[in-house]
């Protein structure tokens, strides 16, 4: 029987309604034959703010603060058991659930009770209070498979890392795909339900994984289980080919290769996180993204083995990358190229500056990075090797496709279409795969500068 993994973001399973919903997927999928294995975000509405994740952020703080966390919790808790009585009918299965979920938030009020007599909160306890979401969420939906007459069974993987690993690297992957394998041969035939939260990373998984560690999570069952696919189910149609919000001739995608959806990914869109991508293009899985309310919708599928039409030589999507600073670095001492280029990125090394783009010469280096939180110190370090300029309100406009191998002024017809808009280009980069063309631009030029490129497409 082959194995589906099914991960459902917060907004999918947001209200009893849209559980029961889920169920009902997941119900299918078992009849049309299939073994599932199911992953869950934490509950969440249409607006982030008011999601779980984000309110027990707020939570931790108000704990450091001697703000009113327990306040925020029992608000969260009055959401969740109104759920789970509304979408829970059978009574002992109901209050079994309930008791599990109130035991939860009772836990969680002890610990931020001593995060709150220390003053101070580390990454690995911003994971725990931040990883409930998940455990609540994953709980209550296993009383809701159960109470349609599903055997399913709850999966904590909270204490699933006991050995200790310092980074985030292929070791650290390949064994959490090996302990989250071996918990879904032990579910046999039951639908086993895993919290999107695996339990700490080293450095904190909202630091080196970020707030999509779901997918992560999904992503490592379905390499380590050899999966035969791996669905992510969202609020959106699938993978387009941009931003539909803000040009309007977008279009879903039916099929795109890996490599094109880890461009895809890491320059600007949010519909599956890049790590997860990593993770299943290694292993060959293929992924499906498909909409958890309009299931009948085929979605876009992220197929190994998919091999565009090589007489097309046309792009696939065009996105934009956001919230971006343009760092530049210019040489004012007689440095040798590669004493130059190894003396700053060791500076940004040091202070964890990631680089998206960069463009170089012999006396300077011009680059993007999407995060300054560490860029004050950095600059002084760097100074003492040349001039430093900083340009905030930037966005990276990227065109990718396979296509584009095959297909000769891609580039000067993409500039054409920025310089007719009148959009000005700060920097341009092309990646050695050449399936990307990406360039700085302003951010506030970022929607027309999409609904330009996106006539290439059309």
């Amino acid at each position: 029987m082959d194995l589906l993994v099914q991960k459902y973001g917060g907004t999918s399973v947001g209200t009893a309604e849209r559980l029961d919903n889920v169920a009902k997927i997941v119900a299918q999928t078992r009849e049309q034959g299939h073994k599932v294995a199911v992953v869950l975000s934490a509950m969440s509405s249409q607006v982030k703010a008011e999601g779980t994740t984000t309110r027990l952020m707020e939570a931790a703080k108000a704990a450091i603060e001697g703000g009113p966390y327990y306040k925020i919790i029992d608000q969260i808790a009055e959401r969740h058991n109104e759920t789970l009585e509304q979408a829970i009918k059978d009574r002992t299965l109901q209050e079994r659930t309930k008791a599990d979920v109130g035991s939860m938030f009772k836990k969680l009020k002890s610990f931020l009770d001593a995060i709150g007599v220390i003053e101070e909160i580390s990454p690995r306890s911003m994971d725990v209070v931040v990883g409930m979401g998940e455990k609540l969420s994953a709980r209550i939906f296993t009383g809701v498979l159960n109470d349609r007459g599903i055997d399913a069974v709850f999966c904590n993987l909270e204490n699933l890392v006991d050995e200790p690993f310092t980074e985030v690297n292929l070791e650290f992957c390949q064994y959490l795909q090996g302990k989250l394998a071996q918990i879904l041969a032990e579910a046999g035939a039951q639908v086993p339900v895993f919290t999107g939260y695996f339990g700490f990373a080293p450095g904190g998984i909202l630091k080196s994984i970020g707030r999509g560690y779901t997918d992560f999570t999904a992503a490592l069952i379905a390499a380590g289980a050899k999966a035969t696919e791996l669905q992510i189910w969202k609020e959106v149609d699938g993978i387009y080919s941009s931003d539909p919000r803000k040009v309007p001739k977008a279009k879903v995608l039916s099929a795109i290769t890996p490599e094109e959806a880890l461009e895809l990914t890491y320059y600007g869109s949010e519909v599956i996180h890049p790590f997860t991508m990593e993770q299943v293009t290694r292993a060959g899985i293929p992924v499906r993204i498909k909409n958890t309310f309009s299931p009948d919708l085929p979605g876009t599928f992220i197929d190994p083995k998919y091999v565009p039409d090589p007489g097309n030589g046309k792009a696939t999507a065009v996105t934009v990358k956001r919230n971006v600073t343009i760092l530049n670095v210019n040489s004012n001492r007689m440095l040798m190229a590669y004493g130059f280029m190894n003396r700053v990125f060791e500076v940004l090394g040091r202070y964890e500056i990631v680089i998206d783009l960069i463009a170089t010469s012999e006396v300077n280096i011009s680059m993007t990075i999407d995060s300054v939180s560490n860029l004050a110190p950095a600059i002084k370090e760097l100074e003492r090797l040349g001039t430093v300029s900083v340009k905030k309100g930037m966005a990276i406009l990227s065109l990718v496709g396979q296509g584009m191998r095959n297909r000769i002024g891609v580039s000067g017809e993409m500039f054409t279409k920025l310089a007719n808009a009148g959009v000005n280009i700060e920097l341009i980069s092309q990646g050695a795969s050449e399936i990307n063309i990406s360039c700085a631009i302003s951010d506030d030029q970022s929607d027309k500068a999409l609904r330009a490129v996106h006539e290439m497409l059309e």
